[in-house]
């Protein structure tokens, strides 16, 4: 009741102020064309007794006091108006209506300072503009009081403009610290950022679908980054050359700040001409069986997707056990002269019973290699013939010449991080044939980040672009434990999907959840939702609108919501990414989370033909694959002729 009472009043008081303008200007045409109205008998003694007390009071001695009076009324008439509120009404359109009817209401007393108020045509010129420009205001300012100005924009749909979050500005530098550029919009303003991943340490994940921006806008600052700060580096480029020529002129321009014995190198199965050679079973670098174990498993199980799942099964341990064997055997042969991947695959062609006899003289690898001879000896070769064959078809894939020359060198070791002589090492892929290459790459990964993660080594950073192409197990490892030992672990992918088909669910969600920095690009679907349950929920204003017959308003709330929603994250242009940092001890981050668009320092990307390491042809490469066979079959010879000499293995597997 009491609000209904004050309504009417308002709209009483709003009659009334209409009224008394519309009063006020009839008399101000009447007084400053009082000589048309006595020339056409319109007067009166008592008119002219008001006229002259109104002059006297002082309300009519400028014609502006008078007409801005009436003005004045007409004013506290529109703003006490009722009417229910439409937030169709333009403000702009409405604004622009009001102005032109005050400019015409105003300007018309420059009519009254030039004419000599005698002409009844000049009186009606007069009203008649002058009731123009009061009803233009009228209708314009009704029209603005009445606009419901809605707390979103027409123009912004999907609410861009109301989301965000605020965001850290100011560059935080340190020892290891990785930085982005950025913008960000909060507000409703665009402002400048800065992502700063203090601890990169502490693993760095960033996702991202084709075309996001991955390489482009994180990958390659990380790589300008990390070269500028002097730490060894090992990429893999899976889409050799682009990182793996950009990583080369970036070495070139900081070389000087490296140690003196620091070296570029890369590895690629495309251009042997600009291939280093590397022996993936360095003998030095396998320290215990459990390292040929890994090994064998790291390869095998690249080659074989579907067992990931089926670890632990006899036939597909067999299969494990029989590599490892015969890497551990050519590891103890003469110190490891023919330990190497290509002499492995063609040890594993020769027949069981001289197979089993070179096997079975080494010790050491009794345990691995005593099912696989009680099996020949008690005839079974049905069951033997599957669980070698579990690991000789799979090798049988690598017996090209081009692997086995750039498998079979020793340019280079695997320690990029050894103190005494720091690496920059690429290792190129080929899109084109991913599967064969595959477990030759996914061995030099698995190999080098057990190798590297080591305590009291020079400072290193391990990227890898597209890392869900590769089986690299032990990378889990490294990011866990890196740390410690001052390594900077970047993994690129597109999404889980994608690291679930090389890994285990259980290893998947490892990779996913060990990494402490996060930088998500578009994705959609399962990761979508990964990635928007990291973000802490933000307090957000909801707006309603409710009309009714008489009136229109708005009903706002405040409610928890999602910071970043999955729609968001699927909708991401390329180059725009949003995640989540880590920090360290001493020196915490309030603001973690970030929704960015990157900015790109073009001048950073640079581009230039990598040096050529040697030349090389189809005929050296298809001599050392000759003589890698030649070494085998001279070993065999050899071994079987010291063995049968010395009686060491049963009669049942030598005969």
């Amino acid at each position: 009741m009491y609000m209904n009472n004050n309504k009417n009043s308002l709209i009483g008081f709003s009659g009334l102020c209409l009224t008394v303008s519309i009063l006020l200007l009839l008399i101000h045409i009447y007084f400053y064309y009082f000589p048309v109205f006595e020339k056409m008998g319109w007067y009166s003694n008592i008119s002219n007794q008001v006229l002259i007390h109104m002059f006297d009071a002082g309300f009519f001695n400028k014609a502006y006091s008078s007409k801005g009076l009436a003005l004045i009324f007409l004013l506290l008439s529109i703003f006490g108006s009722a009417g229910r509120k439409n937030p169709e009404i333009s403000l702009v359109q409405s604004s622009i209506i009001f102005l032109e009817g005050g400019v015409l209401y105003l300007m018309t007393i420059m009519m009254i300072s030039d004419w000599q108020y005698v002409y009844a045509w000049q009186a009606l010129l007069y009203t008649l503009f002058t009731a123009m420009g009061w009803m233009t205001m009228l209708i314009g300012g009704t029209r603005l009081v009445r606009q419901l100005p809605l707390p979103w924009s027409k123009n912004d749909p999907f609410g861009r403009q109301r989301s965000g979050f605020p965001q850290e500005q100011a560059l935080i530098p340190s020892d290891f610290s990785l930085h982005l550029q950025g913008s960000y919009t909060w507000q409703g303003r665009k402002k400048n950022s800065w992502i700063n991943l203090i601890n990169p340490r502490r693993g760095i994940l960033i996702m991202g679908s084709p075309g996001s921006g991955k390489s482009r806008f994180i990958i390659e600052p990380f790589i300008r980054q990390i070269m500028e700060k002097q730490f060894a580096l090992f990429i893999y480029d899976f889409k050799y050359d682009t990182l793996t020529k950009f990583a080369w002129m970036h070495f070139k321009a900081n070389r000087h700040k490296y140690p003196p014995n620091t070296a570029f190198y890369s590895i690629n199965f495309t251009d042997p001409s600009r291939s280093h050679r590397c022996n993936l079973l360095e003998p030095s670098t396998l320290e215990y069986l459990s390292d040929a174990l890994g090994a064998s498993r790291t390869i095998l199980l690249s080659m074989n997707k579907t067992w990931v799942n089926r670890q632990g099964d006899f036939f597909i341990e067999s299969p494990v056990n029989f590599m490892a064997a015969l890497i551990w055997y050519l590891r103890k042969y003469q110190g490891g002269i023919y330990c190497t991947l290509p002499h492995v695959i063609e040890l594993s062609k020769i027949p069981y019973k001289k197979l089993f006899t070179l096997l079975g003289s080494e010790p050491e690898i009794a345990t691995l290699i005593d099912p696989f001879i009680q099996a020949y000896e008690n005839k079974t070769m049905e069951m033997l013939d599957g669980q070698v064959a579990g690991a000789k078809i799979p090798l049988g894939r690598l017996s090209s010449p081009d692997l086995y020359y750039i498998l079979s060198g020793n340019d280079f070791t695997l320690d990029i991080n050894n103190p005494a002589a720091p690496k920059i090492f690429c290792l190129g892929g080929n899109p084109s044939r991913i599967e064969a290459l595959a477990p030759v790459i996914s061995l030099y990964i698995d190999r080098l980040t057990r190798i590297c993660n080591r305590p009291g080594q020079y400072p290193c950073a391990l990227v890898c672009d597209e890392f869900a192409t590769v089986r690299a197990y032990n990378m889990a490892t490294t990011v866990a434990t890196g740390r410690s030992n001052n390594i900077i672990p970047v993994l690129a992918i597109q999404d889980i999907t994608q690291l679930r088909t090389q890994y285990s669910h259980q290893e998947a969600d490892t990779m996913l959840n060990i990494s402490g920095n996060l930088l998500c690009g578009q994705v959609s679907g399962e990761t979508a939702r990964w990635v928007s349950e990291r973000f802490p929920k933000i307090l957000q204003n909801h707006a309603s609108v409710s009309v009714n017959s008489s009136d229109t308003s708005i009903s706002t709330a405040q409610q928890w919501e999602p910071t970043v929603t999955q729609a968001t994250i699927s909708t991401l242009s390329s180059g725009e990414f949003l995640g989540v940092t880590a920090d360290e001890p001493g020196n915490e981050l309030e603001l973690k989370t970030f929704h960015a668009k990157i900015i790109r320092n073009e001048k950073a990307r640079t581009s230039g033909e990598l040096p050529e390491v040697r030349a090389v042809t189809h005929t050296i490469i298809y001599d050392q694959y000759t003589k890698i066979k030649e070494d085998i079959e001279q070993l065999v010879a050899e071994e079987l002729g010291r063995i049968a000499g010395a009686g060491s293995i049963p009669e049942s597997v030598v005969d």
